[in-house]
């Protein structure tokens, strides 16, 4: 087999598992385990999917960082949780999701799945850096579009989109970028710092859309390039275009730092490839799943890692 690194954006998935699940999943003792089974049944699937001989859960170790908040203090905003006013920010988690993420990360432990996170940084972060710096063939797990970011045909890095859901997943390569956006995905992180994203708080360049992003792109390449271009009269941009990005040039001077992943973290090696357990460490899942009313589900990802190790 193949060499193949399957890269998780675990709290895309745990969170997507929780509102996919029925909250009627619980263990004998009540606790709501939606989630855990959920993310259980992701792993299951997507390891044969993708098939991945090394996986990686990469981890939110700071989902809202404050050097990213200092350049851009709208960043993720909309997902503070409103009665906090002071201290650190603290994301919107359901509680029946906030006490299931432990065990997320401990059934993780006991597939023999690494977690890794970094200091001052999201989970995108820890993907783009172990994707950059991967020698093998890298598939991406996320509903995040900024990861498209990250897509590289010549290097055979692609993003297995789960957006429409787990039974609908798109495999995005710079093909589907190009189809969906008109951009190559190198530019997908200059096309969402112009025209915006909600989801991120981002504003974008005040009446730049798609297609107006876009065609700038194609023709200036870069937001520097985009910049470069408004500050000459004879670039060829339309007056009312080059006034909208000039309007906007103190946003765009640090928006694209704060949408552009970071590929050169210091992180810890790991080991990263999936292994067959032993007697005593399938013992130890099996509990872990029946205690936790995950039993199939567990019993479905360590089938599904003891496949890819053979």
């Amino acid at each position: 087999m193949t060499d193949r690194l399957l890269l998780l954006d675990s709290a895309s998935l745990y969170f997507r598992a929780f509102y996919g699940v029925p909250d009627s999943v619980r263990a004998d003792d009540g606790t709501v385990v939606n989630a855990l089974r959920g993310f259980l049944d992701m792993v299951a699937k997507l390891i044969p999917l993708s098939e991945a001989t090394h996986v990686v859960a990469c981890w939110d170790d700071d989902w809202r960082p404050q050097w990213r908040v200092d350049l851009l203090p709208t960043y993720k905003t909309h997902r503070v949780v409103a009665e906090v006013a002071a201290g650190p920010d603290v994301e919107e988690v359901p509680d029946p999701l906030e006490a299931q993420v432990p065990l997320i990360r401990a059934a993780l432990g006991l597939l023999g799945i690494p977690v890794v996170g970094a200091a001052e940084h999201e989970a995108d972060d820890v993907i783009g850096t172990l994707a950059t710096h991967a020698r093998m063939p890298v598939d991406i797990v996320s509903g995040d579009r900024d990861l498209f970011q990250l897509i590289d045909d010549a290097r055979d890095v692609r993003v297995v989109y789960t957006a429409r859901g787990m039974s609908n997943l798109e495999i995005v390569t710079d093909d589907v970028v190009i189809a969906k956006y008109g951009v190559r995905a190198a530019q997908y992180a200059d096309f969402a710092t112009l025209r915006g994203d909600a989801s991120d708080g981002l504003p974008g360049v005040a009446g730049i859309g798609d297609k107006t992003a876009a065609a700038l792109l194609a023709a200036h390449g870069d937001i520097a390039g985009i910049r470069a271009a408004a500050d000459q009269p004879d670039s060829g941009l339309s007056a009312g275009v080059r006034a909208k990005i000039i309007a906007g040039a103190d946003y765009l001077a640090v928006a694209a730092r704060v949408v552009a992943v970071v590929r050169h973290l210091d992180l810890p090696e790991v080991d990263a490839r999936l292994r067959t357990p032993d007697a005593d460490s399938l013992a130890e899942a099996e509990a872990f799943g029946r205690r936790w009313g995950a039993a199939a589900a567990m019993g479905r990802a360590l089938a599904a890692v003891s496949a890819a190790a053979d």
